[in-house]
Formats: C-alpha cells, structure tokens, sequence
C-alpha cells in the first residue's frame, strides 16, 4: 500500500515538473518579447542606443554596420545581444524569486495556522497502561 502511495506521488510530481517547465518556457517567451519589444526600444529612445546593432567585427571583412548583414560578412561577437538576454534573464530570475518567496511565506502561515496534534502514545506504552489497570483493578 505504501509502495503504491510512493509511486502514484511521485507520478504527480513528474506532472508538476512537465507542467512548470511548459509554463516556465511560455513566460520566457514573454519576458523575450517584453525585453526585446517594449523595455529595450525604450531605453533605446531614451540614449538613441538600439542594442540589437551592437557587435564587434572579428576580422576585417566584417563592414555592414546592421548585425545581420555583418554575420554573413564574417565573424563577429555580438555583445548587444548578450546585453538583451542577460536582462531577459534578470527579469525571469527576478520574478522566480518572488514567486518562491510567496510560496515560502504561504507555507509559513499553513504551519503556523495548523496545530502540532499530540503525537499518540507508542503501542508498548498503551499495553503497559492497560497491564497498570488491570493489576489496579484486581489489588
């Protein structure tokens, strides 16, 4: 019975896991169009700095001045986009802290709400009170 229970949890927490990672790759995909389309474009327009364009040529064959253009010329090390996916990431582990930190404190409030229940005499100690009784009884 045990071994069944242990199995049936551990199935559910598989489940869990398949569905925090689908939802996790979902969140990243919007925190991606977050950066990339609204926080990145702003602080462009705020210092005239469009970070996507932002690369350094490996060899002297790289001249075009766009990133795209500029990686079929040659190799280059597009630090730019480093740049944006370093604040996607900033932004995801910011907001799994907060949810992990949520979920820590509705934890506390559970254990503290819940009251410890005694914990029932072990079974020697129950036959023994009932041996105490008996030879009471027949004193």
């Amino acid at each position: 019975m045990i071994k069944e229970f242990k199995e049936f949890a551990l199935k559910g927490n598989v489940v869990d896991l398949a569905i925090g990672v689908i939802i996790g790759a979902a969140f990243g995909k919007i925190v991606e169009s977050l950066v990339g389309d609204i926080i990145m474009p702003l602080i462009g327009a705020i210092g005239s700095v469009d970070f996507s364009n932002y690369f350094i040529g490996l060899n002297s064959a790289v001249t075009s001045p766009v990133l795209a253009d500029a990686k079929k010329q040659g190799a280059v090390l597009a630090y730019g986009s480093f740049i944006t996916i370093a604040v996607n990431f900033m932004i995801i582990a910011f907001v799994l802290f907060m949810v992990v930190k949520g979920i820590n404190r509705l934890k506390r409030k559970e254990a503290a709400a819940a009251p410890a229940e005694p914990a029932a005499p072990a079974q020697d100690v129950v036959l023994l009170g009932e041996i105490r009784d008996l030879l009471k009884q027949k004193a």
